[in-house]
């Protein structure tokens, strides 16, 4: 059946990365546009900053590892960790911290080991910059920290949805192969017993023949 293709197949195909490396450049020019200027994620509520040299350096620790976020995924998590918890920090809250939950995404999807350790490790550092944002905005209530958390979460769901579909997918893909293989295996078995069986039902009426030829030796060859 042929159609569009499902959000896990687009996200697995080989050339996806393809995407990600406009989608880093579009995210990093449009954090620069006046319409954008912090207009992106806000956590804490710290007074918003004009954007300096160190902005800029967010900016691009948050969008350009996506570019590589299929191979290096944790690397790219990571980085983009970094940027985002700069960018809030310093109260930039550009349109890049758009890539933290893609860059989520990709860990909970793509790595193979030790993703539960990536979770508990974003987690742990989630604490001490919840507290720092606390301590330098206006002192907004614990449950915007814990609603932001739950949204991260989320994106962390998806990518889980996401690899345990593919997962689903490829064992799903792997039975329908060794189907056809045993049914061409026993389709070939089958032609060869047919091929077999009308031999040998050839030689027994040859031989059976026989017995009544022995007196003609030419007929007999």
């Amino acid at each position: 059946m042929t159609g569009l293709p499902r959000i896990p197949d687009l996200w697995r195909r080989p050339d996806a990365a393809l995407w990600y490396a406009p989608l880093a450049l579009l995210l990093l020019t449009a954090s620069f546009l006046p319409g954008f200027r912090s207009n992106g994620t806000e956590l804490g509520g710290l007074p918003d900053r004009p954007f300096d040299a160190l902005a800029i350096a967010a900016i691009a620790l948050q969008c350009l590892p996506l570019a590589v976020r299929r191979r290096w995924p944790v690397s790219c998590f990571t980085v983009v960790s970094l940027g985002f918890a700069i960018d809030q920090l310093r109260g930039y809250h550009t349109l890049a911290g758009t890539a933290l939950p893609i860059a989520l995404i990709s860990v909970a999807s793509l790595v193979e080991h030790h993703r539960r350790a990536v979770a508990i490790a974003f987690s742990v550092a989630y604490v001490p910059l919840s507290v720092a944002l606390h301590r330098l905005g206006p002192g907004e209530p614990p449950s915007e920290f814990v609603t932001f958390y739950l949204a991260v979460a989320l994106a962390w769901g998806v990518g889980v949805w996401l690899r345990n579909t593919r997962a689903v997918e490829a064992e799903r893909r792997r039975r329908v192969a060794e189907d056809t293989r045993t049914a061409e295996r026993a389709r070939i078995a089958r032609e060869l017993h047919d091929v077999v069986t009308h031999h040998v039902t050839a030689m027994v009426v040859q031989a059976e023949a026989a017995r009544y030829l022995t007196a003609s030796p030419d007929r007999l060859d």
